[in-house]
């Protein structure tokens, strides 16, 4: 995950997907084309700031990053924008098949293509909010979630028509339990100031064998069996944010963030172990190759490469230095988005 993403704030009109806020004069049409602007096509979008990069079923990926750039490709090569009708920083893209897909970024942004991402719909856009959502996740064509900056936590039941916000107590500190209850019975105003700041920031979403995992900073990490109504938290072993978690091959869990740390759960143990790395780098995303190779992307173009299952890593560093933020294993390639776009990992260099 792969988070390092500027606030950017709009102070414009407040739009949701059930309707627009309305004034004496104008009509919520009228509203829409003078408060939100579409992304500008750009030459240049495949080499500027891009946040997160994902498979659209088996032949195709897509990006999204600065400005509401979404770029789609068939090859990781030569790349086509899409038609987005915001301008908002996005920060991830999920497509649940070749067709449907999700991207969120700042101002509480959701946006929705049915067409394999070449035409996007708002269904959410707060910019009011001055939060950004980090991740997004779709079980099916109906049931999503999206989570972000200070615990924000959205879930859909039909497609994205409209989003319901929650607030998950079980990630309170355990001092702030009792105030925060006390706080809604007293000062019900209060408390819904209180809340919109108080969690820590949910940072990714992953899942696996079925099982939603939810990173986070100060070293949350949970799990849920039920699609994310109720979470266990994992007893703390770290207390730097996670950004990235993959299962591995062989079964093993990575997860990886903050200043190099990685930690690994085999399949037969109920401890994390600190897996050896050698760098004090952000670890952004973790990538699995063919030959069971893992790959973590990380700033300064750190490229931490393991051939056992995530036991010990080598590193790969980018000459250039670049951040890589997030990435994918496609047509033998490893590809990174990047602070100049899309990049073409050497993996072979020393």
């Amino acid at each position: 995950m792969r988070v390092f993403v500027t606030f950017i704030i709009f102070t414009s009109l407040l739009i949701t997907s059930t309707g627009f806020a309305q004034s004496i004069d104008q009509s919520p049409e009228e509203l829409l084309k003078s408060k939100i602007k579409p992304a500008t096509k750009s030459a240049l979008a495949s080499q500027s700031l891009l946040l997160d990069i994902s498979p659209v079923g088996t032949d195709k990926v897509v990006a999204v990053g600065h400005y509401g750039h979404i770029l789609l490709s068939n090859d990781g090569e030569n790349w086509q924008q899409a038609n987005v009708p915001v301008q908002a920083t996005l920060t991830r893209v999920y497509f649940l098949n070749e067709q449907l897909g999700w991207a969120v970024g700042h101002d509480a942004t959701i946006l929705h293509s049915s067409d394999g991402g070449l035409n996007w719909q708002i269904q959410q856009y707060l910019p009011l909010l001055e939060k950004p959502l980090l991740d997004v996740y779709f079980k099916n064509a109906q049931q999503g979630i999206a989570i972000g900056a200070y615990g924000q936590f959205f879930r859909t039941n039909n497609g994205g028509v409209t989003w319901q916000s929650e607030f998950h107590q079980e990630f309170l500190l355990s001092e702030d339990v009792d105030y925060i209850n006390d706080l809604k019975t007293e000062d019900e105003a209060a408390y819904l100031d209180e809340i919109a700041f108080i969690l820590p920031h949910f940072n990714g979403i992953v899942v696996e064998n079925e099982r939603l995992f939810l990173l986070g900073e100060s070293g949350l990490l949970a799990q849920s069996d039920n699609f994310g109504i109720s979470w266990q938290k994992f007893d703390k072993f770290y207390n730097g944010s996670f950004f990235t978690l993959a299962r591995t091959s062989r079964d093993s869990l990575l997860v990886a963030g903050l200043r190099g740390h990685v930690y690994r759960l085999s399949s037969n143990d109920n401890v994390w172990q600190e897996s050896e790395t050698d760098t004090t780098a952000l670890l952004n995303d973790i990538v699995l190759a063919n030959e069971q190779r893992v790959f973590i992307l990380g700033n300064n173009g750190m490229l931490l490469v393991s051939v056992d299952d995530g036991l010990t890593f080598t590193h790969k560093q980018q000459k250039d230095g670049k951040p890589l933020i997030a990435g994918i294993w496609f047509k033998n390639k490893l590809l990174a988005v990047s602070d100049v776009g899309i990049k073409v990992l050497n993996i072979t260099a020393k």
